[in-house]
């Protein structure tokens, strides 16, 4: 009796393929990275949003009024604007 291809390369092993498959999605992932890049409009509009020390005074003073529990609103006055700035905006 004689065996031909025993011990070869033609044989299929489930096993090392399910692993071969593994170790390929694993490269991938791994060439797979994220990046994150700000438009220089964005840098812009960060570097105005940099409060001046009137305004951080003014949100400091309402933060520790909302901690407290002391802060009121006024519904009259943000109901006018409201409508101030949807009768004021372009259509």
């Amino acid at each position: 009796m004689k065996i031909n291809q025993f011990g070869s390369s033609n044989q299929v092993n489930p096993y090392q393929r399910q692993a071969n498959k593994a170790h390929a999605i694993e490269q991938s992932l791994k060439k797979t990275a994220d990046k994150l890049e700000i438009s220089s409009a964005a840098k812009e509009m960060q570097q105005m949003s940099q409060s001046t020390p009137a305004r951080q005074a003014r949100v400091d003073e309402l933060k520790i009024q909302v901690e407290n529990g002391t802060y009121k609103i006024n519904p009259q006055d943000i109901a006018k604007s409201i409508v101030n700035f949807y009768n004021n905006k372009p259509k």
